[in-house]
Formats: structure tokens, C-alpha cells, sequence
């Protein structure tokens, strides 16, 4: 109701205790049973005061579509597959939790099908899944190199939209590295290349076969970083980047890596984790070993396992260290300090997933999502 709610009249009302019916939204609604049911099938011709009465009416007659008829009589499923591989960490979790509540707001209900990201055949398996349900759109919510490799080899006519962005290549391994020598060379043209022609095959692909990708601009989030410890007068910052076979960390690491460039500075250092607190802390201590006096890590639960392991090791947080993370998770403001972490919107991209693949989108190729940084009290200048 878009405002006080009426009484329905008790001539309009379902007799005998069944429940409300097509015909019934359309005498309380005065308009044809057709128009309901261009209504419910999300036609677009129809005009906005229209729909709304409609979807009044809806609400007062506490009508429930009945999805299985609808099924039989339109031939359609009205299901939207979502791939996924990653969907117990918070940014994937997020992202399908808002893909499920736009669909349903389209009529459409949702399957998940998990696969193995390292797993070609595990993703062929649960793309074939979806498919035998007759989805009628695949959201792919699974970050991982090979998800976008295992794409291209498979061949499928559902259409599909990809949340992430497609394929910046940026190696991390475990062990810390110093970057020094090889940082203190780049130019801001060579790092922009490093970041720009790194694009994977597979992800090249994927765009040429008509999906650029819905994305957080990764890339972006991290330059605001490391352009606000810089800003700090940190030079010796270190990265702590998640695993390397996640699109979103190589993004990361490359935008970290070009707005040190850009700056004619270089990496302290650079290691990685798997994105949990635990790695975080683990990380730390190989980082600590390059004297860093400022850390960007890759998401907000690792830089929880920096804050655990600084303190171990005596050092304040933000006196001796400061520490910027990347998701703005909902308990990073919690943290102690809370932390300075980058935002992104996974469920606007969740939403805008459903927008582009059911035609609602006027974007024909690729969108970015803006980062915000927020800035807490887990940075400050250094004090060495």
C-alpha cells in the first residue's frame, strides 16, 4: 500500500474461506484479469498507477501467486539460477541475499547451485543443474579464476551476468617477498599496464561472448586505500592480499600496487591469506619482518587478525601501526580499534545482477559499483 490502508468491500471479498484469486485482485482493483496478469508476469506495458492498484489490491486481499500454474500456463519457469562457490563469506553471502530478494520482487524464485571454484567439472555439474530446472538466467556469484575459464569451455544457451570483475592477474603467493627492487622501477604507465592489459583470457571471453560483468570497481577500492595511508606519510606499506586465485584479490592487489607507483613509491612487502583472521595474523608476522609502519589488507577479517597480532607484539594500533581493510563488514566498526576499511555495496550489485539479466537495465555492457573509504581510528600518521 503506498498509503492508508482500505477496507475492502464485502462484496470483493473471497466467499466460503478460500483463498483470493486472480479475478478477485481484479475487481478490487478495477481492472481486467489480463492486466493482473501482465501485472504478475512483470510485463512492461503497463503504466505505473496501474501496477501500483494492482499490487494494492494484492495486498489487501493477501493474494499469494500461485507460481506452479503460472508454470503450466506460460511455459516459463520464472527461476533465476545463481552459481555460486563462495557462498559462506560475507561478500558472496550478501550479494545472493539481495539477488534473492529482487527476483522475488520480479516474481521470479531462485535455485543456488554450489561448485568447487578449482573444479572445472564441478562447475559444468552445477551449471548443468540449473539448466535442467529450466532457469531462465544464471547470476554467477563465484569470484575464482577458473569459474570464468569453466564458462567459456562449456557450452550453454542460459543467459548469465557475472558480479566481479574479469580477470586482473596479479600473482600473490603465501611467503612474504620484498617489492622493492622491482616496485622502485615501475613507472605509473608501467603499473596502469600491469593493471590494465593483465586481464585474463578467460575473462576477455566471457566480455566477448556479451557479459562485461557487474563489479565493485576493485581496483578503485584499493588505491583509495593506499592513497590514504600515503596521504598519512606512510612509505613503507605492506599488503596483505587474499588468495590468488580470487578475481577481486588480484584487483585489489593491482590497484594497490598502481597507486604506489603512482606516488613513486614501492611495496614494502606483500603476502597473502584465505581471507579468514586466523591467515590475517599469520601474515602480520611475516609483513612485521620488512619494518611496515602501515598494512592494506585485502578484506576486513584478516585486518581483525593484524589488529590480534599487533597487540601480541606490543605495538599500538593506529601509534606504532596503521591498518586500512576492504568491505566495510558490518563488525569492523567494532573492532578495537574499528577499522579504516573500504565499503563496498555488495547488495547493489545483487540488485543491478537482476536488473540486467530480466531487461530492466539500460547498461548494455559492463557496470562498476563506486567504493567508499571509511575512515575509523585504526590510521594515523607514523610515528617512526
Amino acid at each position: 500500500m503506498t498509503g492508508e490502508q482500505r477496507e475492502v468491500p464485502e462484496a470483493t471479498r473471497p466467499t466460503g474461506g478460500r483463498a483470493a484469486s486472480v479475478f478477485d485482485v481484479a475487481r478490487v482493483a478495477g481492472v481486467s484479469h489480463q492486466t493482473v496478469s501482465r501485472v504478475l508476469n512483470d510485463h512492461p506495458n503497463v503504466r505505473t498507477s496501474t501496477r501500483q492498484k494492482v499490487l494494492d489490491a494484492m495486498s489487501e486481499l493477501s493474494y499469494r501467486p500461485n507460481f506452479a500454474a503460472r508454470t503450466l500456463s506460460s511455459s516459463r519457469s520464472r527461476i533465476l539460477g545463481i552459481l555460486s562457490t563462495s557462498s559462506g563469506e560475507y561478500g558472496p553471502a550478501s550479494t545472493i541475499a539481495a539477488v534473492e530478494a529482487a527476483a522475488r520482487r520480479r516474481g521470479y524464485s531462485v535455485s543456488i547451485a554450489n561448485a568447487d571454484g578449482l573444479d572445472p567439472a564441478s562447475v559444468a555439474e552445477a551449471l548443468d543443474h540449473l539448466g535442467n530446472l529450466s532457469a531462465e538466467g544464471i547470476i554467477v556469484v563465484a569470484p575464482q579464476v577458473g569459474v570464468m575459464d569453466a564458462l567459456v569451455a562449456t557450452s550453454f544457451t542460459i543467459p548469465y551476468v557475472t558480479t566481479q570483475e574479469l580477470g586482473l592477474s596479479a600473482g600473490a603467493g603465501g611467503a612474504a617477498t620484498s617489492a622493492g627492487a622491482a616496485a622502485a622501477a615501475a613507472s605509473v604507465g608501467a603499473a596502469a599496464a600491469a593493471a590494465g592489459a593483465a586481464a585474463s583470457a578467460a575473462g576477455a571471453a566471457v566480455a566477448a561472448a556479451g557479459d562485461a560483468g557487474l563489479a565493485v570497481d576493485q581496483v578503485e577500492g584499493a588505491r583509495r586505500a593506499v592513497a590514504h595511508l600515503a596521504g598519512l606519510g606512510h612509505r613503507r606499506i605492506g599488503h596483505i592480499a587474499g588468495p590468488s586465485d580470487w578475481i577481486d584479490a588480484r584487483s585489489r592487489r593491482a590497484g594497490f600496487e598502481w597507486e604506489l607507483a603512482a606516488r613513486g613509491l614501492s611495496a614494502a612487502a606483500v603476502t597473502a591469506g584465505d581471507w579468514s583472521a586466523s591467515s590475517g595474523y599469520l601474515a602480520f608476522g611475516r609483513l612485521a619482518e620488512f619494518d611496515v609502519t602501515a598494512v592494506f589488507s585485502s578484506n576486513d577479517q584478516m585486518a581483525l587478525g593484524v589488529l590480534h597480532a599487533a597487540h601480541d607484539a606490543g605495538l599500538g594500533v593506529p601509534r606504532d601501526l596503521s591498518v586500512v581493510g576492504f568491505d566495510d563488514a558490518p563488525e569492523a566498526a567494532h573492532y578495537l580499534p574499528p577499522l579504516t576499511t573500504v565499503r563496498q555495496d555488495f547488495a547493489e550489485i545483487g540488485r543491478l545482477a537482476v536488473d540486467r539479466l530480466l531487461g530492466g537495465s539500460t547498461d548494455a555492457r559492463g557496470t562498476s559499483s563506486e567504493t567508499r573509504l571509511v575512515v575509523r581510528h585504526s590510521t594515523a600518521s607514523p610515528s617512526r
